[in-house]
């Protein structure tokens, strides 16, 4: 993972060797000393001496060669891989209804998971911290280790999100604003905490694990209480100046228009989110008969001529919202991830019509748009693949330090 803001000193170059080098060696799962020379650019010699490094400190670890009849003469090859046993890692999806927490090894195999219900959807910032923790502890246990086993922990979260401060803007699952959550989950939890957006941890989820593993420019649009965009441009998460780029949902679709649970007036999520169709349907009817999203498509596909109308308005709004991020970024890619999309108003040939008529015609093919149907437990794995690239980059500065 390419890094910013290093200086190019020779220590500093040789840190980025090893930084290089353990990204080369988890992308191919098992590579030999020659081919990461082959694949880095770096000399054999300074691969071998880095690989030492690596092995001492328990990050990789040697694969014994095969010894099948087909292999050729000479001495076989001995290859490296990343040693899973040397840190466990936490992932956790922080939603409206509940914590989804997932634990993996340092090559990214799961170990135990576990979905914990949340009793409310918004809370203070020392509750929310508790609950956190109580997550963790249950998956934990169910995996067989404890908390203290951790070396990282990632999460993802809706709202406006400083990752590389762990600062929170602004979220729906916080009751206050402006919020330090770094340095209040440091003081309840054991190991680094590395937050972000979730729909950034969406799309790292999807260029990992997902469907965008062969393509390094495609956005993930997430559409659950509100509506996400992850961006991924040349197979990096882009974020903004202040961690607060990408917020489609929160792009404006209607001047004075219905209220945000951002304060403000008209954003797509307004009219797309869960809150924004549960609000509409119970204010037009008067009472609050439909209490889940599921029962309001239930009532449309059931003939509600007013089930119907919310969902083609939220259908077309959610078109135009596509429009523009075709208008504006011109991806190859886009992925529309969540459970949600179980629903087909939110994805049919009716909605991709809507959005052609939007977009700027030129003669050229729009670009391809995949739904990609998952829950909570792949959106927390992204989480835990943030958090392995942060733990190896720490590690990787230690061992610097060590070597000074």
């Amino acid at each position: 993972m390419a890094r910013s803001g290093r200086l190019s000193s020779p220590g500093d170059q040789r840190e980025s060797g090893r930084q290089q080098i353990l990204d080369v060696i988890r992308g191919a799962e098992s590579i030999a000393r020659i081919d990461i020379a082959k694949a880095t650019g770096v000399s054999p010699a300074t691969v071998t001496s880095i690989t030492a490094e690596l092995l001492a400190a328990g990050l990789i670890e040697e694969v014994a060669p095969e010894t099948s009849a087909e292999m050729r003469r000479g001495r076989p090859r001995v290859a490296l891989r990343i040693r899973g046993a040397a840190h466990r890692i936490a992932g956790l999806k922080v939603s409206h209804h509940v914590i989804s927490t997932v634990i993996t090894d340092f090559v990214g195999q799961e170990l135990a998971n576990h979905e914990m219900p949340l009793i409310k959807g918004s809370m203070p910032v020392p509750e929310l911290c508790a609950q956190i923790r109580r997550a963790l502890e249950f998956t934990c246990k169910k995996g067989g280790f404890t908390i203290d086993d951790l070396s990282g922990i990632g999460i993802g979260m809706a709202g406006m999100v400083d990752a590389q401060r762990s600062f929170i803007y602004w979220s729906s699952s916080l009751e206050a604003r402006n919020v330090d959550l770094g340095a209040a989950l440091a003081e309840v939890l054991p190991c680094p905490v590395f937050l972000d957006n979730d729909a950034n941890l969406v799309a790292k989820a999807e260029h990992l694990f997902g469907e965008g593993r062969t393509c390094d420019n495609f956005i993930a649009i997430t559409i659950e209480h509100g509506v996400g965009m992850g961006i991924v441009i040349d197979g990096q998460i882009y974020r903004g100046i202040r961690g607060c780029g990408a917020e489609l949902g929160h792009t404006k679709v209607q001047l004075e228009g219905a209220l945000c649970q951002c304060g403000q007036r008209g954003c797509l999520e307004a009219y797309v989110g869960d809150y924004a169709l549960l609000r509409e349907a119970n204010i037009s009817s008067g009472n609050e008969r439909h209490s889940s999203v599921a029962a309001l498509f239930q009532a449309a596909e059931h003939g509600d001529t007013m089930a119907r109308s919310i969902l083609d308005r939220a259908r077309r709004m959610f078109a135009l919202g596509l429009a523009n991020v075709v208008n504006i970024f011109d991806p190859s890619k886009i992925i529309l991830a969540g459970a949600r999309l179980s629903f087909d108003h939110l994805y049919s040939d009716q909605l991709i019509a809507e959005m052609r008529q939007w977009v700027v015609q030129v003669d050229a093919p729009l670009p391809e748009v995949i739904v990609h149907d998952w829950g909570d437990l792949m959106w927390a794995k992204g989480a835990a693949a943030y958090a392995i690239e942060e733990v190896t980059a720490r590690t990787v500065k230690e061992l610097a330090y060590a070597a000074a």
